[in-house]
């Protein structure tokens, strides 16, 4: 007997020994303090509290001096941005970056998505692709400023003889 519990004299294949539950009663590899890793976790043990390296907030520590959210934007979120980069259009990260580095339009910088000029999204070429603020690519989809988002495209140096409204806008018939 060791505390409250009794652990079993029967062991787990790796030779950890069992133990009888504390708190679900259940027969478990024994974890700690007489409990099986589920009840452990969820009943006695408290991550640890530290000041965020990045944001500054009190909260619970995940890695690298970091909390949970924290490590994900700064850890993970290159992973994901690749990933979908390739996913979704076809292309590598560092083209992306590129390519949604400003807006081709009014050159604002905070979020830029991509736009195919000629509306095939497996053509990659510079020549097709431009990156465009969400303003400018909701007026590129929109017949009423279609023509001015053209006509500003065609002034800083991109083919548009390819767009159409028609590649874009569904016309009511």
């Amino acid at each position: 007997m060791t505390g409250d519990y009794i652990l079993l004299p029967k062991q787990t294949p790796n030779g950890r020994p069992m133990v009888k539950c504390v708190k679900c009663g259940k027969i478990k590899e024994h974890h700690a303090r007489g409990h099986c890793n589920w009840c452990f976790r969820k009943y006695l043990w408290t991550p640890k509290k530290i000041t965020c390296k990045e944001c500054g907030r009190e909260r619970n520590h995940k890695a690298y001096g970091l909390c949970g959210g924290c490590h994900v934007r700064l850890k993970h979120y290159d992973n994901v941005l690749r990933y979908n980069a390739k996913k979704y259009h076809n292309i590598e990260l560092e083209y992306y970056r590129e390519i949604t580095k400003k807006c081709d339009n009014c050159n604002f910088s905070k979020i830029v998505n991509i736009h195919h000029l000629d509306g095939n999204t497996r053509n990659n070429d510079r020549k097709n692709v431009v990156g465009l603020c969400p303003n400018c690519h909701k007026m590129i989809h929109m017949y009423k400023y279609f023509e001015e988002i053209k006509e500003s495209l065609a002034e800083k140096g991109f083919d548009v003889s390819m767009v159409h409204p028609s590649n874009y806008v569904n016309h009511r018939k």
